[in-house]
């Protein structure tokens, strides 16, 4: 698997699952927190590629994989490749 990265902020209760699913399951990450690093939602959008409404934002590798949702049934997805 690839280095999965986390766009998200500090108080987001699906930012915080999706470091703690990559600690339990010791995925190689990389969390970004988008206000201490001065990311807008401009910037967001240009990264993803499409209209940004909430965080977390979640790539494996460099694919927009979407939310907290879609990246749990990712790992389930890989887990289950294994």
């Amino acid at each position: 698997m690839q280095r999965i990265t986390i766009f998200g902020r500090k108080g987001c209760g699906f930012c915080t699952r999706a470091k703690q699913l990559c600690e339990m399951k010791d995925i190689d990450h990389r969390y970004i927190d988008i206000h201490d690093e001065g990311i807008t939602k401009e910037d967001l959008e240009k990264t993803v590629g499409k209209p940004v409404d909430t965080v977390p934002q979640i790539f494996h590798g460099k694919e927009h994989l979407g939310g907290f949702t879609e990246f749990a049934a990712f790992v389930d997805a890989e887990e289950a490749k294994a």
